[in-house]
């Protein structure tokens, strides 16, 4: 039998295009991110990277650089023999290494099941919030009714008292002094002002969901360009909960083209990032998300109304047909 020879190969960083590789990183993606998105994506355009993120937003290694095989010249490269000893030894660290990657895989599932807890509990707790503002808000209405209510028997029981004084001082009696007296004007109007005022974080939520709404209203015949736009807003909004100190996912060019193309061209999506406290900046080229303004419930809510958008199939059109009823 003859000697049996081995040739190393080498593994390198894939090649892509830089163009499309900068306008991913100015959209606030990783280097990574980026490489990855145009390689596995067949490195043609912009618009299939983005759709492979979209794709792959949850993968464990989406911001890891992928690594691939680089092609040598055998004729130039230096064979050796393959003796016993080194047959061992590769099959140890065959062993070795398929061990070490099925202990990975178990790290990795344990960090996904975390995380899937993780966002059970965000959602919970969103919920929990959206549950809560409106338990306060029916509290408040029917104190509003109490009031209201409280305050008519007081104008029917002062009207039979004048008139009851009336009858009274047509036959010489001399008045009666009334048992209770109401509580000036300024008092009942203070309470009136304390009852009906609105709570701020419901505010937020029901703005950022009508935004979305008359969004999904205003394009309802380009059902493919509002989910696009629906998970772009996902993306922006998911990279700065996950990394609020990285500026670069607090700035968002309004020139960019896909940006235009997904969010800017549509009415009401920089509305919806400007809810969400995105503030214009110079000269209104860009969107830019103050450190000390971040709110991480307002955030929490655009993600959660992001995501009844995505999964509900009627969201926005019956209110759109209710309206068209109405006029």
């Amino acid at each position: 039998m003859g000697d049996v020879f081995l040739y190393v190969s080498e593994m390198a960083v894939p090649e892509v295009d830089k163009r499309v590789l900068e306008q991913l990183e100015e959209m606030g993606f990783s280097v990574a991110c980026g490489i990855r998105a145009l390689h596995y994506s067949g490195n043609t355009s912009l618009e299939d990277a983005i759709n492979w993120i979209v794709d792959h937003e949850n993968d464990s290694d989406i911001d890891q650089i992928p690594l691939v095989p680089v092609d040598i010249d055998l004729d130039a490269a230096k064979p050796f023999a393959i003796t016993e000893e080194v047959k061992i030894k590769a099959q140890k660290l065959r062993i070795g290494a398929n061990q070490l990657r099925k202990d990975k895989e178990k790290e990795l599932e344990r960090e996904r099941e975390k995380e899937r807890i993780q966002d059970g509990k965000r959602i919970l707790e969103a919920k929990k919030t959206v549950e809560e503002i409106a338990r306060k808000r029916m509290i408040a209405s029917r104190e509003v009714e109490k009031e209201e209510e409280r305050k008519a028997r007081e104008r029917i029981r002062q009207k039979l008292e004048a008139d009851k004084a009336e009858r009274r001082s047509r036959l010489g009696m001399l008045p009666v002094v009334p048992s209770s007296v109401q509580p000036p004007c300024h008092v009942v109007q203070k309470m009136s002002a304390e009852v009906s005022k609105p709570v701020k974080s419901t505010k937020k939520v029901e703005l950022l969901c009508e935004c979305l709404r008359s969004l999904r209203r205003c394009h309802k015949d380009e059902d493919t360009r509002v989910r696009k736009a629906f998970q772009t807003l996902q993306i922006y909004i998911r990279n700065v909960t996950k990394n609020p100190d990285m500026e670069k996912f607090r700035n968002i060019p309004l020139s960019n083209p896909v940006f235009q193309e997904r969010v800017g061209s549509l009415i009401g999506g920089v509305r919806f990032l400007e809810i969400c406290g995105f503030e214009r900046k110079r000269r209104g080229q860009f969107l830019y998300l103050p450190l000390e303004k971040i709110d991480m419930e307002t955030l929490n809510s655009a993600l959660f109304a992001l995501q009844s958008a995505l999964t509900n199939p009627f969201f926005g059109l019956l209110s759109a047909e209710m309206a068209l009823n109405e006029g």
